[in-house]
């Protein structure tokens, strides 16, 4: 017979597996609702579809065909990024708002991973496009 510490009640198990408590509790939103984790409040989707409306298209803020083709190549000569892993992005070291002429210049890029991506932008831009004030070149 086998010993009791490595008997399993099976009946325990399944309960378990159909009853899970939930991993995250609902958040307030900023308008006061009540918001279930890994949803949306309408007021959030409201004002993201305002501020796309008002935001420049890619082509005006000079994401054209000139820099789709200055991309691949950047990213055919170099396809990883400084951690290690596969470069899906190119960024700009200087930005394109503090240095327009800047844009197409392949000294100008970097080749890196979206997380990398993302820790730089939080980082140099304050997150979420809020300027903090600090020019990459001083990180």
């Amino acid at each position: 017979m086998a010993h009791p510490s490595r008997l399993v009640p099976v009946r325990c198990l399944a309960i378990r597996s159909r009853h899970r408590l939930p991993t995250k509790a609902p958040r307030l939103c900023t308008c006061g609702r009540t918001v279930q984790a890994g949803a949306r409040c309408i007021c959030a989707a409201t004002r993201k579809a305002t501020s796309d409306r008002r935001r420049p298209s890619a082509a005006a803020r000079g994401y054209d065909a000139a820099w789709s083709k200055a991309r691949a190549t950047h990213l055919a000569r170099h396809p990883y990024c400084a951690c290690g892993e596969r470069a899906t992005l190119v960024d700009h070291i200087v930005s394109i708002r503090k240095a327009p002429h800047r844009r197409l210049d392949p000294t100008n890029f970097e080749s890196m991973c979206a997380r990398c991506h993302g820790r730089k932008t939080a980082r140099v831009d304050g997150s979420f496009g809020r300027s903090r004030d600090v020019d990459s070149s001083d990180l």
